[in-house]
């Protein structure tokens, strides 16, 4: 029981030297993940869409 206390002791001493983002930083980094998500999201639809027109074409 006292190692478990003491590792939690310890974990939130770790937490408190942790240097948090701030909302702004965490709201831009989002807006990276979503935009780069729709493009590459956009890219691979249209791969998709130009290799079933080849294999169309094909067979």
């Amino acid at each position: 029981m006292k190692k478990l206390i003491q590792f939690i002791k310890e974990s939130y001493a770790e937490l408190r030297k942790v240097i948090w983002p701030s909302r702004e930083d965490v709201i831009s980094s989002v807006k990276v993940v979503i935009v780069s998500t729709l493009i590459i999201a956009a890219v691979l639809g249209l791969v998709d869409v130009l290799l079933l027109f080849g294999i169309r074409a094909i067979f």
